[in-house]
């Protein structure tokens, strides 16, 4: 029996589809995931199948049954029966989905009531019941916890949590484990599977992750531009696709097996070579130095390290990647390496505080852009402080590194137009604003901030994590193409080992604000040496269903192992 069938369902904003003739079916305790790039339509076909998009201007067609329930002609209470009752939905940002002022155990206990009716003690204990059914530890005390005091991952199973009490037959996990570390990442894919074996229920995965995909699914079905491009078993379209898109999608996917080519390793050893007397730097191309680096938080006995003890060297036209769990320090470690914060203890060396050789893009472009200015003017602002800067600079001071900074404001916009072009914008786009643009494009205008400063360093820090994988493919090989052409030395800070692994020259693993492996690329992922980094590296997912599975049973038993212990 279907436990979801749509039939040419299409989805339309202001006469844009959004979706258009989508037929599926998923049977009772099956799992599917729905596969795509950020606008084609997944997630739209999500909140379709609850009927979330009544009352917001969508046009809806076609035909929605889910769990026996005609969702396109059902009544309002109908619909409120079956969501969370019969079919609950797991969203991508859980902190957004969870209400700050409300205990974890008081929210779920709320939803079961409103489903079942059950008293407040009867619906309290369910709470703590599906919590510790998901793995929060300790689950009667952590139940009275709020959101804040919840990580990403454990606010993850929350959510989960919530969508458990009523016993749905179907789960739709929209995005679950974006934001997450691969650790956290397995843990929530682990459990979803668990749940399916214990419960029966159905799963509809939505993602723009290929490995989430072939971790969690038994059939996978790719969009485009809200149409069908392929759908099949997991094994058989990931392993054979068929189709031209699935195979652009899979051969965008970073992994561990595929490092740099020779050639790059070959530019990037002889810009080390000969870049340290060219920009005055060390003889062996050394352009940066951290030195027994510390950063503590809190006053008294609530002090704690972010970093502690961190010493490394960042060389002249090389990537060094910085990877670690959420919580590792390897944020703050790029923020002190930037000047944005001060180090309790250590140094950096040359000089200190705030340099503009030293440059950061930063994570979420849409908050790190101010959405009042054109992304011309945001990109301008570097090249104005610089102008003042030497305007200002007293005499027999010396040349800045880098090219003559501009003065004229018709210099300003030309050299903006050209940083605007050099990361595969159009100069015109100097007076649009951001909300204008993709996530990637955003992504690349605060790369063209970053080179207005003309820096010997740019610190990435988390750069494609929000990215989908084709747009992450893209925004990756540009950093890679001015980091060869321009000599720069990149320091790429990021959870994702796979991503890291393609970029990097020389990789530092951390660990609870400490540096827990250090060496060559190649090294680090082809013989690591310290167990936590093992452990980061099992937890990557897998593009072959098998290869997960085996995974996925090899972290059951150490869990269970770890249990009887």
């Amino acid at each position: 029996m279907s436990l979801v069938r749509t039939t040419d369902l299409t989805v339309a904003f202001d006469g844009l589809r959004a979706v258009d003739g989508l037929s599926f079916t998923l049977a009772e305790g099956a799992a599917l995931a729905l596969v795509g790039e950020s606008g084609s339509g997944k997630s739209t076909v999500a909140s379709a199948l609850l009927g979330l998009h009544r009352g917001t201007g969508a046009r809806v067609g076609g035909s929605v049954e889910v769990a026996g329930v005609d969702v396109q002609r059902a009544s309002e209470d109908e619909l409120r029966r079956l969501r969370g009752a019969r079919a609950a939905m797991v969203f991508q940002d859980p902190l957004s989905s969870l209400d700050p002022y409300y205990a974890i155990g008081d929210q779920i206990a709320e939803v079961y009531r409103v489903h079942t009716r059950a008293s407040r003690r009867t619906a309290r204990a369910r709470a703590v019941e599906v919590l510790d059914r998901v793995g929060i530890a300790d689950a009667g005390r952590r139940s009275r916890a709020r959101p804040h005091e919840f990580s990403g991952g454990m606010r993850q199973r929350a959510l989960i949590a919530m969508a458990l009490a009523c016993e749905p037959a179907l789960l739709i996990a929209d995005e679950p484990t974006t934001a997450l570390d691969v650790t956290v990442q397995a843990q929530i894919l682990d459990l979803l599977h668990t749940l399916r074996e214990e419960t029966g229920m159905g799963l509809l995965l939505v993602t723009h992750d290929v490995g989430v995909a072939a971790e969690s699914a038994d059939e996978v079905l790719v969009m485009r531009h809200g149409r069908v491009v392929e759908h099949g078993p997991v094994a058989e379209v990931l392993g054979n696709p068929a189709a031209s898109y699935t195979r652009e999608l899979l051969g965008a996917v970073p992994r561990l097996d595929t490092p740099r080519a020779a050639a790059d390793r070959k530019v990037v050893a002889g810009a080390a070579a000969d870049g340290g007397a060219a920009d005055g730097g060390a003889a062996d191309g050394v352009v940066l130095e951290a030195v027994g680096l510390r950063r503590e938080f809190g006053r008294g006995k609530r002090t704690f390290a972010a970093v502690d003890d961190v010493s490394l060297t960042v060389r002249r036209g090389e990537t060094l990647g910085i990877v670690g769990e959420s919580g590792s320090g390897k944020t703050t470690l790029g923020r002190m390496l930037v000047g944005l914060l001060e180090p309790t203890a250590g140094r950096i060396l040359p000089g200190g505080g705030v340099r503009p050789d030293v440059q950061m893009v930063f994570q979420d472009p849409v908050s790190s852009l101010n959405p009042r200015r054109s992304v011309g003017e945001s990109i301008a602002d570097p090249l104005r402080a610089r102008a003042r800067g030497r305007a200002a600079a007293p005499p027999g001071s010396g040349p800045a590194p880098g090219r003559e900074p501009v003065r004229d404001e018709a210099g300003i916009r030309g050299r903006v137009r050209e940083l605007l072009e050099r990361v595969g914008l159009e100069g015109a786009h100097y007076d649009r604003y951001p909300h204008e643009f993709s996530g990637g494009q955003r992504q690349r205008v605060g790369i063209a901030r970053a080179l207005a400063a003309d820096p010997r360093v740019i610190v990435c820090d988390e750069p494609v994590s929000a990215l989908d994988v084709t747009t992450q493919a893209q925004v990756v090989a540009l950093l890679d193409e001015l980091r060869r052409e321009l000599g720069l030395a990149l320091v790429f800070v990021a959870h994702d080992l796979a991503v890291v692994r393609q970029v990097s020259d020389r990789v530092a693993v951390m660990r609870r604000g400490r540096i827990v492996e250090y060496g060559p690329a190649d090294e680090v992922y082809g013989s690591p040496r310290d167990p936590y980094t093992k452990q980061l590296l099992a937890a990557v997912p897998a593009l072959d269903p098998a290869v997960a599975a085996a995974r996925r049973a090899t972290r059951r038993t150490a869990r269970r192992h770890l249990a009887e212990v």
